[in-house]
Parts: structure tokens; sequence; C-alpha cells
């Protein structure tokens, strides 16, 4: 079968390959993919995975072959693909820990969106009451920060979105943000939670407008600048405030439920800004690598 490999060339991130089939162990279930997310991290900072490996943790597609043990859906189910490994296949054998059902009238596509920039928000933003906190959402045009803004606003939020530059700030407002900055020294506001996927700089910036007993939650670094931090900036009084890393790789079949859910009562909404067939991979990677892409990338598998 053909899948997307890692690919450590100066052609890479990835490319096309004949791979053997998956063979599922009796907790593993056979998908077959139609869709798949493509996500910024994996493809900037693949030299973390081997050359070769079957790259993507995303998608989404049709139980072909239900677990022999009896777990996971049966077979013709439609399913999203989450946080799993080896998902740009055209099939993929995965645990159903890594598994949500897909409710009729959500399209398979805006399932395959779901997954890493969908479940890292949902987890973060529901560790502690939003209800009427100043939410701050970095990086909000993309994938993570479009989910981010959505689900922050469903729980009560005053939801602040910060993008790099007025063309990416299109949409936000509709999906809940209260304001949409492109420089946080247009606001003299406190922040009880930021969701930062930017990194660099922009953290320290975010930590002087952090309100007493606030959080920073770093859940990603797409700037890929070092953040330095003023003498004394780090020193206060008052309740405390932290800064928080995030690396939960935990099964995500629970949030896949949650969210999907959303998305099917009409509350959530897919933010698929490119949509296209994975032979077009290249030029897709080069789009989110030029940040032309606001929110997801998701390709159909032929």
């Amino acid at each position: 079968m053909r899948a997307l490999v890692v690919d450590h060339s100066e052609a890479g991130p990835v490319r096309f390959a004949d791979v053997d089939e998956p063979v599922p162990s009796a907790g593993e279930t056979l998908v077959e993919i139609r869709h798949i997310g493509l996500n910024f991290g994996e493809l900037n900072y693949v030299d973390q995975w081997p050359a070769g490996a079957v790259h993507g943790h995303d998608a989404a597609g049709v139980v072909v072959r239900a677990a022999s043990d009896g777990s996971g859906p049966p077979e013709g189910t439609r399913v999203a693909v989450g946080m799993a490994r080896h998902a740009w296949a055209e099939r993929v054998a995965v645990s159903p820990a890594s598994l949500g059902t897909v409710p009729e009238g959500v399209d398979l596509a805006d399932a395959a969106a779901l997954g890493i920039a969908g479940v890292t928000p949902f987890r973060v933003l529901r560790k502690r009451s939003l209800l009427a906190r100043n939410v701050l959402i970095t990086g909000a045009s993309g994938g993570v920060g479009h989910f981010a803004v959505q689900l922050a606003a469903l729980a009560g939020a005053r939801v602040t979105a910060l993008v790099g530059s007025p063309e990416r700030a299109a949409g936000l407002r509709e999906l809940g943000a209260d304001k949409v900055l492109t420089d946080l020294a247009e606001t003299g506001d406190r922040f009880d939670l930021v969701l930062d996927t930017v990194g660099g700089p922009l953290v320290a910036q975010a930590w002087s407008s952090l309100a007493e007993g606030g959080t920073i939650h770093l859940v990603g670094y797409s700037s890929g600048q070092e953040t330095t931090f003023p003498s004394g900036t780090l020193f206060g009084f008052g309740e405390p405030r932290s800064i928080a890393t995030y690396g939960d790789m935990t099964p995500t079949s629970g949030e896949l439920t949650d969210l999907l859910g959303l998305m099917a009562a009409g509350r959530l909404w897919a933010p698929v800004g490119l949509r296209g067939d994975w032979q077009d991979v290249d030029d897709a990677v080069q789009a989110l690598f030029a940040r032309k892409v606001h929110g997801k990338a998701v390709l159909d598998v032929a």
C-alpha cells in the first residue's frame, strides 16, 4: 500500500513510498483512511522521527476490520484517528483508544482536522473554570488556535485572539473572539490564562500581561525563537503566576468523542483552511510553512 513516510533529505519532510500492509494485533482496529490532517509540528520537526517511517498522527476513515478481541467499533464505522502513530497511509492498524466514532452529519474530512489541533486546547482549557475569565490565545489563526478560540468561548471566557497580521484575523470574531489583536501592546488587559502556540519573545510579553494567579500554558513553539525574560521579570508579589508545559500523549478517544459531539450539535466548527488531494502534499506542506493556511490542512486519500 502507499503511505507518506519521513524523508530527511532536502526533498522532505515526507515522500510517498510503498510499505507493507499493517497487521493488527488482537486489540487493534484496521481503518481504511479517507483523509489525513497535517500539523505544522510533525512536519517542521520531522528529524524527531526515523527516516522511512510512516508519518502522521491524525486522520479519518472507515473501519474495515474490527479488533479481534471485541474492543472498539465494528466494521463499517466512520472514525476519527487522533494522536495515533503511522496514520498517513491507505490503511492503519490503530488502538480503539485513539479512535472517535464520527456521528451522522459530521463530514469525515472535518473529523480528520481534530486530533492534535482539537484535543490539545480541549485538554488545556478544561483544566480550570473559564467562566467570565480573560483568556489569550496566541497564534489564533492556526489549527490549534481556531479550535482554542471556539472552545474558550463555549466555556464562557472573554477571548482575545492574537495573530501575526491583519490578514490572519479573518473569521475569528465569528468563532467567538471578543478581541482580535496583532500586537499584545494594543491592550492593557490582564489574562487569567494564556494558551500559547508561538513561543519565543511572545511568551515574555504574555508574562507581563498575566493576572495574579494566572497561567501561561505552552502548547507549541512555531516561532522557533528563544524566550528571554528581562532581569527581575519573574519576581513578583501577590498570588503566584505560573508557566505550564504540555506533552500529553495519553489516549484520545474520550476527547475525540466529546469534540465530535460538539461538531454534530453545531457548536464546534472544523477550521479547514486548505483541502486537497494527498498527491499534492508537497504544496500543502509549503503552504503551511509559509503561513498561508488559516486553520487546518486536510488532504483526501485517493
